[in-house]
């Protein structure tokens, strides 16, 4: 590990009281007669769909919002095993990893909204959350996904429903409830790239008032590269491992009162994600700072491979993050009319990561960095149905507590010399360049509503208020070791109308105008100092959105939506290089952006055994005014990792064997147009566009209790851009890290 690193407190041990069984990632029952394999055929037709979005069971045709909701069938056939995987598949929304070279980290970017950064005093643009549990960090946040009913992708600003920090959208993470099945499986895949992983599920009631669901988690891969000049790296470079499990149970306590625990927690040890360089002077500045005292940083010095790491700074090259967390949800149905739900719960989480920014062996900018953060929430739902209309209504608190370190590093000339090398050269030991410190505090209280008119016509709104406290400080040991405390106070009042309406065909049109939310706060990395350590105001947005869903012919159902998104206040985070060295990193609010868009998808059902999925979006984004005193951004300006085109394509073929087994034949692709890696246009920072191409073929026993499946990830083996981030005579880039792999999956179920 890194030689400042803590010593991670949730081990293996600690992991085991979770992983009682063992299931399936994304697991997802199998189907085995014919009559059931045609019913495969239509599982993921949209018509069938339901949803919890709103915090209400319905219809994904009649939830006037745009959603994406993934069933755990798709995502296994996708060979979808975390967040970042999810990206890939739902219209305008691209999920990146920048952050500190750690694969866990998950940059979600929904309509042009999003955040690059991970730092404590950040805040993301989209929120995630677990069976209703807000994780207010992005390190961490690029889950694996095992254990999954669905995930469904909200777009557009959420602040009514989920308030803070859901601008651009969120993403709900629903698990697998106690007692919704009888079963248990065992699942076993083996790949190349050194691929192994296993997945253990169990899910069945104890009694008739208590009901479990457990599953425990191993996933490993070799790395991609190798740290060449460091005499015993600890990992190799893109290298994966993680064990995570997760425990819940389920108690009937009466007739109308029920409580459901869950804890659960990972461990993750990686190396550091894929990352070079690319030089973008043809002869260095005489002024850079790679100059002067130091060799000059030239082309040669870089490892051949661009997946090699050049570093010779030992821990750079490993990273890991873990975490672990518990919940309590408590309902109660009231009568017939009314229930509530408390949901209380906790979670804390600490990671390893950091960058050699010149990657090579020169020490010129490296920057090792380390993290930790406890959150606490409880909300209090009451909700009401009645004939004509229904109601969901909150009060919520969040408490956040957490810090960032870099450091020691090496950041020359800043640095003097504390000692020499074997072979003369100087040594910079470090020192800590920033530690940062917030504690943040967030209360809110809202409701929304939805009225039936008439049999056809339905209309809802909601308000929310929301007010967030946050107390930060600084230190900067290498401004003399001064320290900065801020503190600062948001408020706003977010809100949405909408109104839906079943035509006579039976499609369902909606309409609705919202208002998202997102706080303020305090620069990530403030290199200038204290100085830079200043507070930027809450952004806010309106979203003006139309959409069509239902079945457009007997054999298609289409989800549409047409939008156009305002943006007041937008705070853009972008590092700029300044002669002599350093960064000039600030957060701002910079001014008024506009998003205007299509999305669309599409489930065919060709015939009994052929089926297709479709997504297209098409976003068309821009800084639309710049304040005055804004230097950097401007007007036409792209926000950052905002492709204008996003594609997917998911088609399916089944075939019915003669012995009563089944062959399921399963295809994706997915495509992200070129984006930019900040929202500063620079040719440098231009990400070119990429496409993804995966296959899955299973057998499925005549029984239907095991299956066996040959799959590809990424077939065409595309290695594209994750980040591209402009310094002094050169880009940093990180790479992808999902190479072309081919494998087998076996899984069998047990009845219980």
């Amino acid at each position: 590990m890194h030689p400042t690193s803590k010593t991670h407190t949730f081990t293996l041990k600690k992991l085991t009281l979770l992983t009682a069984a063992v299931s399936i990632a994304l697991s997802a029952n199998v189907h085995a007669q014919s009559t059931e394999n045609n019913e495969q055929a239509n599982s993921d037709d949209f018509e069938n769909i339901t949803v919890t979005a709103r915090k209400r069971t319905e219809s994904l045709f009649e939830s006037p919002t745009a959603i994406t909701s993934l069933s755990a069938s798709f995502m296994e056939d996708a060979n979808i095993s975390n967040l970042d995987d999810v990206g890939k598949y739902v219209p305008n929304l691209n999920i990146s990893r920048y952050g500190a070279g750690n694969s866990a980290h998950a940059s979600i970017f929904i309509r042009g909204i999003g955040l690059q950064d991970h730092i404590i005093t950040t805040d993301p643009g989209v929120g995630v959350y677990v069976d209703g549990v807000y994780l207010g960090r992005q390190m961490g946040s690029n889950l694996s996904l095992p254990n999954i009913a669905s995930v469904e992708v909200l777009r557009g600003p959420q602040g009514t429903l989920y308030g803070r920090n859901t601008l651009g959208g969120a993403v709900n993470i629903i698990t697998k409830k106690p007692g919704d099945e009888s079963v248990a499986s065992v699942a076993v895949k083996v790949g190349t790239l050194g691929r192994v992983a296993t997945d253990l599920y169990l899910n069945g009631d104890i009694n008739d008032d208590v009901s479990i669901a457990a599953s425990g988690s191993f996933k490993k891969r070799d790395g991609v590269g190798k740290a060449i000049n460091l005499p015993n790296p600890e990992k190799e470079i893109g290298e994966e491992q993680e064990f995570s499990g997760r425990l819940a149970a389920n108690w009937k306590v009466s007739n109308n009162f029920s409580l459901l625990f869950a804890v659960d927690g990972y461990d993750n040890e990686g190396g550091q994600s894929p990352y070079t360089i690319e030089f973008t002077e043809p002869s260095p500045d005489p002024t850079d700072i790679f100059n002067g005292d130091f060799p000059l940083l030239t082309a040669d010095l870089l490892p051949s491979d661009p997946d090699d790491l050049g570093t010779t700074v030992p821990g750079l090259e490993s990273t890991a993050v873990s975490g672990w967390g518990a919940s309590i949800t408590a309902n109660w149905d009231i009568n017939q009319n009314y229930s509530s739900k408390l949901i209380t719960s906790f979670r804390g989480s600490d990671y390893e990561g950091g960058l050699d920014d010149d990657a090579s062996p020169l020490n010129l900018s490296e920057f090792p960095e380390t993290g930790e953060a406890d959150q606490y929430s409880v909300e209090l739902q009451i909700n009401g149905t009645f004939d004509n209309y229904d109601f969901v209504s909150g009060i919520y608190f969040f408490n956040e507590d957490g810090s960032t370190e870099s450091g020691p590093f090496v950041f020359s000339p800043f640095n003097t010399p504390d000692s020499l090398n074997t072979d003369g050269s100087p040594s910079f030991g470090g020192y800590g360049f920033f530690d940062l410190h917030q504690e943040t505090d967030s209360f809110a209280v809202y409701a929304n509503a939805s009225y039936d008119v008439s049999d056809k016509l339905t209309v809802g709104g909601g308000l929310r208020y929301s007010k967030d406290k946050k107390d930060a400080d600084a230190l900067f040991p290498s401004f003399g070791g001064e320290r900065a405390f801020r503190t600062a106070e948001f408020s706003e009042v977010s809100w949405d109308v909408n109104a839906a309406y079943q035509l006579d065909n039976g499609l369902n049109v909606y309409a609705q105008v919202q208002k998202g939310y997102q706080t303020g706060g305090f620069p990530p990395r403030p290199f200038g100092g204290p100085a830079q350590f200043v507070q930027f105001d809450e952004t806010t947005s309106i979203n003006y959105e139309t959409g069509l869903k239902g079945k457009v012919a007997e054999n298609v159902s289409l989800l549409a939506a047409l939008f156009f998104t305002k943006y007041d206040d937008l705070a853009l985070p972008f590092s700029d290089p300044t002669a002599g060295g350093g960064f000039v990193t600030i957060t701002e609010n910079a001014g008024t952006s506009e998003a205007k868009g299509v999305e669309l998808e599409a489930t065919i059902d060709v015939n009994d055994n052929f089926a297709l999925r479709a997504a297209v979006g098409y976003l068309d984004a821009e800084i639309t005014q710049v304040d005055e005193n804004v230097t950097g951004v401007g007007v036409g300006d792209s926000p950052a990792l905002t492709p204008k085109w996003t594609l997917m394509f998911a088609p399916s073929y089944y075939v019915d064997l003669d012995s009563g087994a089944t062959l399921a034949f399963k295809a994706d692709y997915s495509f992200r147009d070129k984006m930019q890696g900040q929202s500063v246009f620079n040719p440098n920072e231009t990400i070119d566009s990429r496409s993804i191409v995966g296959f899955d073929v299973k057998y499925t026993s005549t029984n239907g209790d095991w299956s066996l499946s040959l799959y590809g990830e990424n077939v065409t083996d595309e290695v594209y851009d994750q980040g591209r981030l402009q310094q002094n005579g050169f880009v940093g880039i990180v790479r992808s890290n999902d190479r072309r792999e081919f494998g087998l999956r076996f899984k069998k179920d047990f009845e219980m």
